[in-house]
């Protein structure tokens, strides 16, 4: 990325203090801490590798450049189909509620900052991703970029819950990320050659800790 303008809108985009609530969501980490699945860096480490080859690869990814192209190319109705298609492959009713409710938070976010064109993609506010997709458009972001910028805020949210939930001190933090950033340039690219008929991914421990999450007594996380 050249575009200066363009790097400090994805950092903008990407950053924590962003208010669309991401740090209130685990997305089944809490239960598999308290379950015992995980219990340190190595642990940790492992089921966070696992998500972003399989559901940031597979799923998140290519339905962002879905996304991206249908905000690019002005088509709304093809945006309101990869949204649907990204909230049949949330597998559980804590993941859907997730996209849903960040989804909001974010069109509201986006309306504050009176970008143009979001009167006519009102469907953003369905899932989180394509308001996402739909900001990178009006800033300029190149697709991959914006990609790899989504995918590290993901992972960055993740290792911060883990360090919260396990507990993880802040280095061990730190080097998982950078142990585990490696294999985003990787995974963006394998993301984004993906056709349509090709999108999916496979990890039924998500969908069962998310599942057990939603009755879990005590918990910090919405997800």
């Amino acid at each position: 990325m050249t575009d200066l303008h363009a790097l400090i809108r994805l950092l903008h985009l990407v950053s924590p203090s962003l208010p669309t609530g991401a740090y209130s969501y685990s997305q089944g980490l809490e239960w598999a801490v308290e379950s015992g699945w995980i219990t340190n860096k190595d642990s940790l480490g492992d089921w966070l590798e696992h998500l972003v080859g399989q559901a940031l690869a597979g799923v998140d990814i290519p339905i962002l450049a879905g996304m991206y192209k249908a905000v690019a190319t002005n088509q709304p109705e093809t945006l309101e189909q990869w949204c649907q298609l990204l909230l049949a492959c949330r597998e559980t009713a804590e993941l859907r509620e997730e996209e849903q409710t960040r989804g909001k938070a974010m069109t509201t976010l986006l309306k504050g900052l009176d970008l143009d064109g979001i009167d006519i993609f009102n469907n953003i506010q369905s899932c989180q991703l394509a308001g996402f997709a739909f900001a990178a458009v009006c800033w300029n972001i190149p697709l991959a970029d914006a990609a790899t910028g989504y995918t590290w805020a993901w992972l960055e949210n993740q290792v911060l819950a883990g360090m919260k939930i396990i507990p993880l001190g802040q280095s061990d933090g730190q080097r998982l990320l950078n142990e585990l950033s490696s294999q985003l340039p990787q995974t963006v690219e394998h993301g984004l050659q993906l056709r349509a008929s090709e999108i999916g991914a496979s990890s039924p421990a998500l969908a069962l800790a998310c599942s057990l999450h939603e009755t879990q007594y005590t918990r910090l996380y919405r997800s």
